[in-house]
């Protein structure tokens, strides 16, 4: 039976690379808050259990007078419109973007851009047309007639539904090579207002690119993961707890605190329904590589399904290295597990996890596989 493999991953972030703590300290300027208010904001990120966040926008480590983006007004009127942010977008979205495809063919020398079949373009956080995809195209030297599809505004698990379409091209066509880029400028898209919503949503968010390589066989001489399973689960109690609209002043995001209890409240039916048809029991499953939307959410993975911290330990070192880079982040996770992986490991099972809006769960099992 056909199947497909994900062979190879690569990944970029912005050059600026700001602590938490200096974030935090913009963000308590930037809503004006009493010494009370900003010591209640600097907690919040001293347990969001992220160290440092990339952004493309350097104002975020600057004092008010040296901004290039904000206002350089105390309360950063007029703030920025849609059109202002989606213009940083179109600059910075494509170097990124193109960085972590190179960074991910690095890994697959017997590939070259103008071998690639499909291109599938992943982003929630900006948008326009003729779009970044066909940029890609000319900037890499993909061939014109490449397969191109675009997953857009689809949050933090949009990277599934990109694998999915790979897996379909793959199992149609064996000798497809398929790209997937995944591209998030999250923090274009900070939001005065002190909703807590949105002070949690400004805690969480970095900017940062991830690509894949799926293919219809396993590459030699390196370790691949075989898509073998995928399943998809909602909780619509969640639906108004983890939303993301467009608004006059850039995307706004809900994110309540209830989601890492709805997540825990989903998370064992999605595994039992991912792996009920399947030869694989949880207790079989040694590799996991879920999605960091935020400490809690780990944690509360872990007490429902009885893991420790070392069993997330690649997505607690993603999340403390960049923090939550909406789509792009399952696969810096993937990519820290392929990096362990070794011969003797093949067919393990690998568990994989994300969440969006909806309140949507996606899971997914992965097979450490060796040509």
């Amino acid at each position: 039976m056909t199947t497909s493999y994900l062979s190879a991953i690569g990944t970029a972030t912005p050059a600026h690379r700001l602590p938490q703590p200096q974030i935090a300290d913009f963000m308590a300027r930037a809503h004006g808050m009493d010494e009370t208010g900003a010591r209640k904001l600097r907690a919040i990120y001293r347990m969001s259990g992220i160290g440092y966040r990339h952004t493309v926008l350097p104002d975020y480590g600057r004092e008010l007078g040296a901004f290039t983006f904000f206002p350089n007004t105390p309360d950063l009127e007029p703030f920025p419109t849609v059109g202002a942010r989606m213009r940083v977008y179109r600059r910075e979205a494509l170097p990124l973007a193109a960085e972590a495809i190179l960074d991910c063919l690095k890994h697959a020398p017997e590939v070259t851009p103008d071998s690639i079949t499909h291109l599938v373009s992943v982003s929630c956080t900006g948008m326009y047309a003729p779009g970044l995809d066909i940029e890609l195209v000319q900037h890499l030297g993909l061939r014109p007639n490449v397969q191109r599809t675009c997953v857009n505004f689809m949050g933090c698990y949009a990277a599934f539904n990109a694998l999915k379409l790979a897996d379909a091209f793959c199992r149609a066509d064996p000798q497809a090579r398929v790209l997937i880029v995944c591209t998030e400028l999250c923090t274009l898209h900070f939001q005065k207002r002190e909703e807590e919503d949105h002070l949690i949503a400004n805690a969480l968010f970095g900017d940062g690119a991830s690509a894949a390589l799926v293919l219809g066989q396993p590459a030699a001489g390196r370790p691949n993961l075989e898509l073998a399973a995928f399943h998809c689960g909602l909780e619509p109690d969640g639906q108004a707890d983890m939303a993301w609209h467009v608004n006059d002043f850039g995307f706004e995001m809900t994110l309540s605190s209830y989601i890492p209890r709805l997540v825990r409240q989903g998370i064992r039916q999605l595994t039992e329904g991912l792996l009920r048809h399947l030869p694989v029991r949880l207790a079989d499953v040694r590799h996991f590589a879920i999605h960091p939307g935020g400490r809690r959410i780990l944690e509360a993975i872990e007490q429902e399904l009885g893991l420790t911290p070392a069993d997330n330990r690649h997505a607690y070192h993603v999340l403390r290295e960049v923090g939550n880079l909406s789509s792009a982040t399952v696969l810096f996770v993937l990519r820290e597990l392929l990096q362990t992986l070794h011969a003797a490991e093949d067919g393990a099972p690998v568990l994989s996890f994300a969440f969006g809006p909806g309140l949507t769960l996606e899971a997914m099992l992965l097979r450490v596989a060796y040509a």
